[in-house]
């Protein structure tokens, strides 16, 4: 998983949680959040991370310096 959502930013309205075709993301006590263990950032599925190119509020899903970017298996 190369993307997280930051919260102090993120408004809560989901519209990343339905483009996702992992189901990767999740709201927990008003949380969002990007479970890494499902994401591959929509490698597979699109052109481009959907929950980036949905989300209405710049700067809030960005890329996480703490994990490995997703490799496509060849």
């Amino acid at each position: 998983m190369a993307y997280k959502i930051k919260e102090t930013t993120c408004v809560g309205c989901m519209a990343c949680h339905d483009e996702c075709p992992n189901q990767a993301i999740s709201e927990t006590n008003f949380v969002v959040s990007i479970d890494p263990t499902k994401c591959t950032e929509c490698v597979g599925f699109f052109a481009e991370p959907q929950c980036l190119s949905i989300c209405p509020i710049p700067r809030t899903i960005h890329i996480n310096p703490d994990v490995p970017r997703f490799q496509a298996a060849v």
